[in-house]
């Protein structure tokens, strides 16, 4: 049996590296600055983990989205996701 590799594209590495990053930068910022839950668009009080959870699937699904329904250059995407994560962080 031959196993599979999955082929990775230079756009999906950079969409996984920066996930790492933000869990480090996020992880350092709470122990250094503990934060409470706050409302914000969201209609339910988050703290900043809830919302970088929150922002990491739905960028998942705007890639998956993209995917499926777009024939357009990934790039599209991933800037479309950074735009909502920065939204979402900062008014979520």
């Amino acid at each position: 049996m031959e196993l599979e590799w999955m082929a990775w594209t230079l756009p999906t590495a950079v969409f996984f590296c920066v996930i790492a990053l933000l869990l480090c930068a996020m992880t350092i910022w709470q122990v250094m600055q503990p934060a409470g839950e706050r409302r914000g668009l969201l209609p339910i009080a988050t703290s900043r983990g809830d919302r970088l959870f929150i922002g990491l699937l739905g960028s998942a699904y705007i890639h998956l989205a993209w995917i499926g329904l777009s024939g357009a250059n990934i790039w599209w995407a991933l800037g479309i996701s950074i735009l909502f994560m920065i939204a979402l962080m900062r008014w979520g």
